[in-house]
């Protein structure tokens, strides 16, 4: 006879522990103490065992019958239910401590060690503390789907930080990664992989940038400004001219990067957005407005070769090229940003240069690795034969010796 429920909840405590079997090898044992618990006895590689499925009535006459079924399923395929309920319960309490914030905290501290600068590990960490701790940071990482991290990362998207939401998604997707690697993700499990296309994008806008034929226009603007133009704000328009670096690498420019004999400015890899050493060979018009510049500053003590002129202990404001422009009359139509584009596509298309000489680093399937010799002294060629072609613009065609700030006045 098969137990019935009723049986179960009337069933008494007697002296000793009695059972009250329901086929199978299922069976209810009833302890001295009142307490009743499910157990399935069963045989597996010619030993006798037990499983112990649970506390009635927590779990209920049915709920026994199905783990017997799933038990004898197990049997079949040569699988110890009571191994895979311990199992079960390794991976439940791995889960639980392998939450999305425990393995996202543990990235977190590779990456910190691994070369990250001060400013950017702290970054991250407030992003995955404002953005993505608060929603998933208590979850299970294995637990997580594409939906649940959509969810988290619209709440950035509403706000209208894209941006942000762009290089959170990357971070997530980042963190997926690393738990797959250290186990404590199945091998598949990188929810982030399946948005691509779900999340808004800016329209691209170009930075604002002047055409070849008007650099002579813009040489004549930054020599006929002296009055309203501070020196040193004149010479790093000049000098962003012949370098075409990035804003944040021209004013962070320090004295002890440039080698002045070998005409080389070592950008360190902490103030690159590659995060690698990037060299930037200099032309004999550039190392003559930094000479200049020295020579300006030669009574300010401060490392930055483009200083505040406020505060000449801090380099130049992020600013202070663009409005330099906008007083020139460039407003809408050159920024800071614009001297790479008007460089590069200049350099290109007018003095025949292949791209992978503009690069930082030179192209093939070595990589980095590749002829690095052979590249930088292409680049240094590619450099001096860019500040000759604006010492010809600015000349009207002819060459002018001296120095690239006196020769680039435009009568």
């Amino acid at each position: 006879m098969k137990l019935t429920d009723k049986a179960c909840k009337t069933a008494k405590a007697k002296e000793k522990p009695y059972k009250l079997a329901d086929g199978g090898g299922l069976y209810l044992e009833v302890m001295p103490t009142g307490s009743k618990c499910w157990r399935m006895k069963y045989r597996i590689f010619g030993k006798e065992k037990r499983l112990a499925i649970g506390v009635y009535p927590l779990v209920s006459l049915a709920d026994a019958r199905q783990s017997r079924e799933i038990a004898k399923k197990q049997l079949l395929q040569q699988i110890d239910p009571s191994d895979a309920k311990r199992d079960g319960r390794r991976e439940a309490q791995r889960n639980a401590d392998n939450t999305f914030k425990a393995v996202a905290l543990e990235w977190h501290e590779v990456k910190k060690g691994g070369g990250w600068s001060d400013k950017h590990t702290a970054n991250v960490l407030r992003r995955l503390d404002l953005d993505i701790f608060p929603y998933l940071g208590s979850r299970p990482i294995v637990a997580i789907t594409a939906p649940d991290v959509l969810d988290a990362l619209r709440k950035i998207e509403a706000r209208g930080a894209l941006d942000i939401a762009a290089r959170v998604r990357s971070i997530c997707s980042q963190i997926f990664r690393f738990g797959i690697q250290t186990g404590k993700c199945p091998a598949d499990h990188n929810p982030v992989i399946h948005l691509a296309g779900a999340l808004k994008t800016r329209k691209t806008q170009h930075f604002a940038a002047l055409e070849s034929k008007e650099i002579p226009s813009l040489l004549h603007a930054v020599h006929t400004n002296d009055q309203r133009l501070h020196g040193t704000t004149r010479h790093a328009i000049l000098f962003n001219l012949l370098t075409f670096v990035r804003p944040g690498e021209l004013r962070e420019a320090q004295w002890d990067e440039i080698d002045f004999e070998e005409g080389l400015w070592t950008i360190p890899a902490e103030r690159m957005k590659m995060r690698r050493v990037h060299l930037v060979p200099l032309s004999k018009q550039a190392i003559a407005i930094l000479k200049e510049q020295r020579e300006q500053n030669q009574h300010i003590n401060t490392p930055w070769v483009f200083p505040s002129p406020i505060r000449p202990r801090d380099p130049m404001s992020d600013g202070t090229v663009l409005v330099a422009l906008k007083r020139m009359g460039f407003k809408n139509r050159m920024t800071a940003h614009g001297f790479r584009a008007l460089a590069r596509t200049t350099i290109r298309e007018q003095l025949d240069y292949e791209p992978d000489v503009l690069a930082h680093k030179a192209a093939g399937p070595l990589g980095e690795a590749y002829n690095r010799a052979q590249h930088l002294t292409k680049r240094k060629r590619m450099m001096q034969d860019w500040a000759d072609y604006i010492d010809r613009l600015a000349s009207g065609g002819k060459v002018i010796k001296g120095k690239f700030g006196k020769m680039a006045l435009i009568s």
